[in-house]
């Protein structure tokens, strides 16, 4: 059986809120996810403060600063820019962790063929994109989510949009995951 929270997106300009499924559906499961570097958990968004496999989590990947944030036009200053800016193809130098604890939204992701996968994340998936992965965010239609963000130290949240083939972030994207298959990882 497919995991049914991931699928290759169609190329429509429609509203991004909107699933964007290919017709016929092309579910990806969790094992080609994983060959670009994207790490899924399943966990308790309910009690995420006593949480152990939280905890462990955080501890092996070092994860030592941890904060919330709301995504929807009441609660997120400058909304509509905001969102903008996360629905604009980047990359990061870091990887990117996002612990879903309310609402859900979509990440969409670039495979080995640059084809977008929309991943979508709902109250307790865990998920972290791997440094110099292409990728971006938006909302679905519920227009909510709370998600709890993860760092390494301090914060840093620099974007850098496409195209950044040149970037060191990238570079090692590239040479760790697309010229490689079946990367064994320790997530699901």
């Amino acid at each position: 059986m497919k995991w049914k929270q991931a699928w290759f997106m169609d190329e429509s300009d429609e509203d991004p809120r909107l699933p964007h499924h290919r017709n016929p559906k092309e579910l990806v499961p969790l094992d080609h996810l994983a060959e670009l570097g994207v790490l899924y958990w399943r966990l308790n968004p309910k009690d995420y403060e006593n949480d152990q496999q939280l905890r462990n989590i955080r501890e092996t990947r070092g994860y030592n600063y941890m904060d919330l944030l709301d995504i929807c036009p009441e609660k997120l200053e400058n909304y509509e820019e905001k969102l903008k800016n996360f629905y604009t193809e980047h990359i990061h130098a870091d990887e990117e962790i996002r612990y879903c604890l309310e609402g859900s939204g979509y990440f969409d992701v670039r495979d080995k063929n640059d084809r977008w996968i929309r991943i979508w994340i709902k109250a307790g998936d865990l998920i972290i994109l791997p440094a110099g992965i292409y990728h971006r965010f938006t909302l679905d239609t519920s227009n909510y989510v709370k998600l709890m963000r993860l760092f390494m130290g301090e914060p840093v949240w620099i974007s850098y949009n496409r195209p950044q083939e040149d970037h060191p972030a990238r570079k090692e994207y590239i040479e760790s995951f697309t010229k490689k298959v079946g990367v064994a990882l320790e997530a699901h």
